[in-house]
């Protein structure tokens, strides 16, 4: 952990910098994501440099908002609660009553995101991301919602991995311990959305991703719908992962020949 620790702050210190900013800008949920998060860009460029957001709907459990503060205290970095519910009503009420859950909490992840974004342009800084490996591959996310972000220090690190990280950096024991949830609905559960542990689901990424086995050595030691259900998801969300596509029309369209990497500086 000394060495990942070492590499990401390095990445922030390094990425941040080539913008000309010096702040960074973090929706913290109480989660143990974004307090990894957190404790990275505290110990990269400086506590004081790091603002965080708690932004809570009125159906968003208390215990949320009560880690989202521990987390801020135990890392000394700026904190501050901006509460969505009345807009998100106030959207609903009027366009759409009788919306499924899915699309109010889609609508809360993208709203949270505009506030995020909004206070980087306030306060001169990035948006720093909080999605990782497993929910990027997933597509356990919000398009330009929770997926949304300049930077993300941990989108290459598995979930079960991002719980020994933050060990490591010491995160609050409460907010290790508690189940993970994306807490867009009362009682929502990761695990239990999913059907199945992030130790299994690890377990099969780093097979298949890292591995590269094939899908009959993965059925082998798996159950079988298991490993569909999951490249199932993994084929399904790429759309997420990638920049919109673009029609091409001259020899040389961005994202596609035209790739040049940003990290040109300023």
């Amino acid at each position: 952990m000394p060495q990942i620790t070492a590499i990401l702050t390095n990445f922030l210190q390094e990425e941040i910098r080539k913008t000309g900013l010096t702040k960074a800008v973090i929706g913290l949920s109480g989660g143990i994501d974004s307090a990894v998060v957190c404790a990275l860009c505290a110990g990269s460029i400086g506590k004081d440099n790091v603002y965080t957001l708690c932004m809570p709907y009125k159906t968003s459990n208390p215990e949320s908002e009560r880690h989202a503060r521990l987390c801020a205290e135990a890392f000394g970095v700026n904190y501050q609660v901006i509460e969505i519910t009345r807009q998100i009503d106030s959207y609903f009420d009027n366009a759409a009553p009788d919306a499924s859950a899915l699309r109010r909490g889609n609508k809360m992840a993208r709203e949270r995101m505009t506030i995020l974004y909004d206070y980087s342009a306030k306060l001169g800084g990035l948006v720093i991301g909080t999605s990782n490996k497993t929910e990027l591959l997933l597509g356990y996310g919000t398009q330009h919602g929770d997926m949304a972000s300049a930077l993300n220090p941990i989108g290459d690190i598995y979930k079960t991995q991002i719980f020994e990280l933050a060990k490591y950096l010491k995160i609050p024991e409460p907010i290790i311990s508690k189940p993970p949830s994306a807490d867009l609905w009362q009682g929502q559960s990761d695990e239990q959305e999913i059907g199945y542990t992030y130790a299994q689901i690890d377990a099969l990424l780093a097979d298949l991703i890292d591995k590269r086995e094939s899908v009959t050595e993965l059925k082998s030691k798996n159950d079988p719908i298991f490993v569909d259900k999951i490249i199932s998801l993994i084929k399904k969300s790429q759309f997420k992962r990638r920049l919109p596509l673009i029609a091409k029309l001259s020899s040389r369209t961005i994202d596609r020949e035209f790739r040049y990497p940003r990290d040109w500086g300023l």
